[in-house]
């Protein structure tokens, strides 16, 4: 907030809604996990916000959505599943959802696949540097992590990315 007062959890919530759903979707690839995401980080935004210091908001809202972000890749890892649908034969191809369609027009096909194939740490750094726009500070505190590795990640994730792409 720009007058140094804790937001509330409603204002959080309706004004950068839209901000947490673009990151969770370059992070995560699809509609449906950037929709659970988001849900998980509003949880803990709502927790989080008595410890909140006014101060960069976009930056503290990226650090609480890649660290939700990578703790359900980590889960994912130790407890890996594969759902199948009761009758595949019936299973319709998915559409595309409004946000999806909004959110996936800004990076071409390839490029989301791309991204999507890098390693979590790797992509998490490209996306908050390249398509949220953070500098490289905010990166760091986000990801827990120091700038000099938030450089390499940036670095070595743009190259994984050009070797795909090419």
């Amino acid at each position: 907030m720009p007058d140094g007062t804790v937001p509330s959890w409603e204002e959080v919530a309706r004004d950068h809604g839209r901000f947490l759903y673009t990151v969770a979707f370059r992070l995560t690839g699809n509609d449906d996990d950037a929709q659970d995401l988001v849900q998980e980080v509003l949880l803990r935004v709502r927790k989080g916000l008595e410890t909140y210091r006014p101060g960069s908001l976009e930056g503290w809202l990226s650090r609480i959505t890649t660290n939700t972000f990578l703790d359900e890749v980590r889960r994912r890892r130790r407890r890996p599943t594969d759902p199948l649908p009761e009758n595949p034969d019936r299973a319709l191809p998915p559409s595309m959802a409004a946000d999806e369609a909004l959110a996936g027009g800004a990076l071409p096909d390839d490029v989301q696949s791309a991204l999507r194939a890098l390693p979590a740490d790797y992509r998490a750094a490209v996306v908050l540097c390249d398509v949220v726009g953070l500098p490289y500070q905010e990166i760091a505190d986000a990801l827990d992590v120091p700038v000099g590795t938030v450089r390499s990640r940036i670095h070595r994730g743009r190259a994984m990315l050009r070797q795909v792409l090419a």
